[in-house]
């Protein structure tokens, strides 16, 4: 890899099937679907899945049916939902398609496949604060507007960290720019409306910020026996 380039997404696949993509989004708001045949004959030097234009950089990569809602999200709290359909499959060296139109400032930092009925959107900003809302208070808009507000990035709030498709019976650690670790089981964190500020989800000391959510995968095997 050149010095200047890193690792920004891992895709575990078992078969590179006929019917299934990979759909991929820039900080910009730009999104790409190619099918996932096109990767199936890797070299060892790797080969270009994405042009990214100068400035922008590859946020998000997540595999899909062709047939499902996409949704993405900025920092500065905006998000929209749209049909994957929308998003015509192309080639790997192409480039894509606004996803969402970003205010000048404003970068992408979540792309979710809506995969699960029973799921709701954790969103979490860099203050320590967050909530879950119920996916049906996104409608469904078409490809390429600038979105509707999904949390109040206030001075409170700061700006969003991540955004995260999860289930009750779930559970994230919240990692702080500080070293600091917190573990939360995601039915404790209240569900609200989109145009809310969210609850405190951990306590940061001064100058202290959230840098990175992650869902766990599964409990610990003593903590479901």
């Amino acid at each position: 890899m050149p010095s200047d380039d890193r690792v920004a997404a891992i895709l575990p696949v078992r078969e590179f099937s006929e019917g299934q993509y990979i759909v991929m989004a820039t900080k910009n708001g730009i999104v790409k679907k190619t099918s996932l045949t096109e990767y199936s004959r890797p070299r060892a030097g790797g080969i270009i899945a994405l042009t990214i234009e100068e400035g922008d950089e590859l946020v998000s990569v997540r595999c899909t049916n062709g047939e499902q809602h996409i949704l993405l999200s900025s920092k500065e709290g905006q998000a929209i939902r749209f049909e994957e359909s929308e998003v015509r499959s192309m080639g790997r060296t192409a480039t894509g398609v606004y996803g969402i139109r970003l205010e000048k400032g404003d970068t992408l930092v979540s792309m979710e496949v809506l995969t699960n009925a029973k799921a709701t959107i954790l969103t979490v900003t860099a203050n320590g604060y967050g909530k879950r809302t119920e996916p049906g208070e996104y409608r469904v808009q078409g490809r390429g507007g600038s979105g509707i507000i999904t949390i109040k990035t206030s001075e409170r709030n700061g700006a969003v960290v991540a955004v995260l498709q999860v289930t009750e019976g779930d559970d994230v650690m919240l990692v702080t720019d500080g070293g600091t670790i917190i573990r939360t089981q995601v039915k404790d964190i209240s569900t609200q409306g989109r145009n809310t500020q969210g609850v405190r989800l951990i306590q940061l000391d001064e100058g202290e910020r959230v840098a990175s959510v992650a869902k766990l995968a599964e409990r610990d095997v003593d903590e479901v026996q």
